[in-house]
Protein backbone atom coordinates (compact mmCIF):
# COMPACT_ATOMS: atom_id res chain seq x y z
CA UNK A 1 0.00 0.00 0.00
CA UNK A 2 2.88 2.17 0.96
CA UNK A 3 4.21 1.83 -2.68
CA UNK A 4 1.35 2.73 -4.43
CA UNK A 5 0.42 6.12 -2.90
CA UNK A 6 4.29 7.03 -2.76
CA UNK A 7 3.92 6.39 -6.38
CA UNK A 8 0.70 8.09 -7.08
CA UNK A 9 1.97 11.13 -5.12
CA UNK A 10 5.21 11.37 -6.70
CA UNK A 11 3.52 11.30 -10.19
CA UNK A 12 1.05 14.25 -8.65
CA UNK A 13 3.97 16.03 -7.79
CA UNK A 14 5.62 15.34 -11.13
CA UNK A 15 2.29 16.47 -13.08
CA UNK A 16 1.60 19.62 -10.72
CA UNK A 17 5.10 21.01 -11.16
CA UNK A 18 4.44 20.50 -15.50
CA UNK A 19 1.61 22.38 -14.97
CA UNK A 20 2.70 25.75 -12.86
CA UNK A 21 3.67 28.79 -14.35
CA UNK A 22 7.08 29.80 -14.61
CA UNK A 23 9.01 32.47 -12.41
CA UNK A 24 7.50 36.10 -13.50
CA UNK A 25 11.01 37.21 -14.68
CA UNK A 26 11.27 34.00 -17.03
CA UNK A 27 7.90 34.71 -18.73
CA UNK A 28 7.14 34.25 -22.31
CA UNK A 29 6.23 37.85 -23.60
CA UNK A 30 2.73 37.54 -24.46
CA UNK A 31 2.47 38.96 -27.96
CA UNK A 32 4.93 36.03 -28.36
CA UNK A 33 2.61 33.70 -26.82
CA UNK A 34 -0.20 34.52 -28.52
CA UNK A 35 1.01 33.67 -32.38
CA UNK A 36 2.51 30.45 -30.91
CA UNK A 37 -0.98 29.56 -29.96
CA UNK A 38 -2.43 30.73 -32.92
CA UNK A 39 0.10 28.53 -34.85
CA UNK A 40 -0.94 25.79 -33.13
CA UNK A 41 -4.75 26.54 -33.42
CA UNK A 42 -3.77 26.60 -37.54
CA UNK A 43 -2.02 23.75 -37.41
CA UNK A 44 -4.70 21.88 -35.29
CA UNK A 45 -7.16 22.66 -37.70
CA UNK A 46 -5.21 21.88 -40.61
CA UNK A 47 -4.83 18.42 -39.70
CA UNK A 48 -8.51 18.31 -38.00
CA UNK A 49 -9.73 18.49 -42.09
CA UNK A 50 -7.27 16.93 -43.35
CA UNK A 51 -8.30 13.20 -41.33
CA UNK A 52 -11.93 13.40 -41.13
CA UNK A 53 -13.98 14.34 -43.55
CA UNK A 54 -16.57 16.60 -43.22
CA UNK A 55 -14.68 19.00 -40.24
CA UNK A 56 -14.10 21.46 -42.42
CA UNK A 57 -17.69 22.03 -43.26
CA UNK A 58 -18.83 21.37 -39.72
CA UNK A 59 -16.41 23.74 -38.25
CA UNK A 60 -17.51 26.25 -41.18
CA UNK A 61 -20.85 25.78 -39.57
CA UNK A 62 -19.90 26.60 -35.74
CA UNK A 63 -20.63 30.19 -34.24
CA UNK A 64 -17.62 29.54 -32.21
CA UNK A 65 -14.54 26.98 -32.59
CA UNK A 66 -11.95 26.69 -29.57
CA UNK A 67 -9.12 24.50 -29.97
CA UNK A 68 -6.76 22.80 -27.90
CA UNK A 69 -3.98 21.99 -30.39
CA UNK A 70 -1.66 19.91 -27.57
CA UNK A 71 -3.55 18.92 -24.62
CA UNK A 72 -0.80 17.04 -22.27
CA UNK A 73 -2.00 14.06 -20.10
CA UNK A 74 0.19 12.39 -17.50
CA UNK A 75 0.18 10.27 -14.45
CA UNK A 76 0.34 7.31 -12.68
CA UNK A 77 -2.61 6.35 -10.81
CA UNK A 78 -3.52 9.77 -10.46
CA UNK A 79 -3.55 11.44 -14.12
CA UNK A 80 -4.14 15.31 -15.54
CA UNK A 81 -3.94 17.05 -18.49
CA UNK A 82 -3.34 20.68 -19.37
CA UNK A 83 -3.19 22.52 -22.44
CA UNK A 84 -3.79 26.07 -24.07
CA UNK A 85 -5.66 27.36 -26.99
CA UNK A 86 -7.81 29.84 -28.82
CA UNK A 87 -11.57 30.73 -29.11
CA UNK A 88 -11.94 31.39 -32.96
CA UNK A 89 -14.88 33.18 -34.11
CA UNK A 90 -15.53 34.01 -37.75
CA UNK A 91 -12.03 32.79 -38.46
CA UNK A 92 -10.40 34.89 -35.91
CA UNK A 93 -8.89 34.56 -32.31
CA UNK A 94 -11.16 35.96 -30.02
CA UNK A 95 -9.76 34.52 -26.53
CA UNK A 96 -6.77 32.70 -25.20
CA UNK A 97 -8.30 29.78 -22.95
CA UNK A 98 -6.62 26.61 -20.65
CA UNK A 99 -7.96 23.40 -20.01
CA UNK A 100 -7.43 21.13 -17.20
CA UNK A 101 -8.62 17.70 -15.95
CA UNK A 102 -7.56 15.10 -13.34
CA UNK A 103 -8.83 11.62 -12.89
CA UNK A 104 -8.16 8.66 -10.88
CA UNK A 105 -7.60 5.00 -11.64
CA UNK A 106 -5.59 2.61 -12.93
CA UNK A 107 -3.65 4.80 -15.29
CA UNK A 108 0.18 4.95 -16.45
CA UNK A 109 1.85 6.70 -19.26
CA UNK A 110 1.47 10.27 -20.94
CA UNK A 111 0.20 11.25 -23.89
CA UNK A 112 -1.17 14.57 -25.99
CA UNK A 113 -4.20 15.13 -27.71
CA UNK A 114 -6.24 17.48 -30.05
CA UNK A 115 -9.13 18.78 -28.63
CA UNK A 116 -11.71 20.76 -30.96
CA UNK A 117 -15.23 21.94 -29.41
CA UNK A 118 -17.61 23.64 -31.62
CA UNK A 119 -20.61 25.88 -30.91
CA UNK A 120 -23.11 25.37 -32.81
CA UNK A 121 -25.51 28.13 -31.94
CA UNK A 122 -25.40 31.42 -30.70
CA UNK A 123 -26.75 30.86 -27.17
CA UNK A 124 -23.92 27.81 -26.45
CA UNK A 125 -21.49 30.19 -27.25
CA UNK A 126 -22.44 33.31 -25.32
CA UNK A 127 -23.45 30.75 -22.15
CA UNK A 128 -19.92 29.65 -22.69
CA UNK A 129 -18.58 33.06 -23.33
CA UNK A 130 -20.54 34.67 -19.87
CA UNK A 131 -18.79 32.01 -17.78
CA UNK A 132 -15.88 32.21 -15.37
CA UNK A 133 -14.79 28.48 -16.44
CA UNK A 134 -16.55 26.28 -17.72
CA UNK A 135 -16.82 22.74 -17.05
CA UNK A 136 -17.88 20.16 -19.65
CA UNK A 137 -20.74 17.87 -18.17
CA UNK A 138 -21.63 20.02 -15.77
CA UNK A 139 -21.98 23.74 -17.55
CA UNK A 140 -22.75 22.12 -20.67
CA UNK A 141 -22.47 18.15 -22.07
CA UNK A 142 -20.17 18.12 -25.54
CA UNK A 143 -21.25 15.03 -27.93
CA UNK A 144 -18.01 13.75 -29.19
CA UNK A 145 -18.09 13.28 -33.31
CA UNK A 146 -17.88 9.51 -34.85
CA UNK A 147 -17.23 9.13 -38.17
CA UNK A 148 -18.86 6.66 -39.91
CA UNK A 149 -17.94 3.11 -41.13
CA UNK A 150 -18.47 5.53 -44.77
CA UNK A 151 -16.53 8.62 -43.42
CA UNK A 152 -19.26 10.86 -43.09
CA UNK A 153 -20.29 12.84 -39.89
CA UNK A 154 -23.45 12.16 -38.59
CA UNK A 155 -25.85 14.65 -38.95
CA UNK A 156 -28.07 14.60 -35.85
CA UNK A 157 -24.80 14.72 -33.93
CA UNK A 158 -23.96 18.03 -35.77
CA UNK A 159 -27.09 19.52 -34.88
CA UNK A 160 -26.27 19.67 -30.58
CA UNK A 161 -25.55 23.04 -29.32
CA UNK A 162 -21.60 21.65 -28.05
CA UNK A 163 -20.01 18.98 -30.51
CA UNK A 164 -16.49 18.29 -30.29
CA UNK A 165 -13.58 16.10 -32.05
CA UNK A 166 -10.61 14.65 -30.28
CA UNK A 167 -7.54 13.31 -32.05
CA UNK A 168 -4.25 11.74 -31.23
CA UNK A 169 -1.42 11.19 -33.43
CA UNK A 170 -3.64 8.20 -35.05
CA UNK A 171 -6.37 10.55 -35.66
CA UNK A 172 -10.07 10.34 -34.59
CA UNK A 173 -10.45 8.82 -31.22
CA UNK A 174 -14.00 7.02 -30.07
CA UNK A 175 -15.58 6.49 -27.05
CA UNK A 176 -13.70 9.07 -24.88
CA UNK A 177 -15.21 11.10 -22.75
CA UNK A 178 -14.44 14.91 -21.94
CA UNK A 179 -16.70 15.77 -19.01
CA UNK A 180 -15.12 16.84 -15.98
CA UNK A 181 -12.87 19.17 -18.32
CA UNK A 182 -12.59 22.79 -16.70
CA UNK A 183 -12.17 25.33 -19.13
CA UNK A 184 -10.99 28.85 -18.28
CA UNK A 185 -10.10 31.71 -19.61
CA UNK A 186 -6.69 32.86 -20.32
CA UNK A 187 -5.21 36.97 -19.75
CA UNK A 188 -2.28 37.29 -22.55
Amino acid sequence: MNKRFFLALGSLAILSAACTTPDPQMRVDPAIKRRSIDADVDSALAKLHLQVPGSRELTAKANGVLVFPSVFSAGLFISGSYGQGALRTGGRTEAYYSTTAASVGLLAGADTKTVVLLFMNQGSLDKFRASRGWTVGADASVTLIEVAADASVDTRTAQHPVVGYVLNNAGLMGSLSVDGTKISKLEL
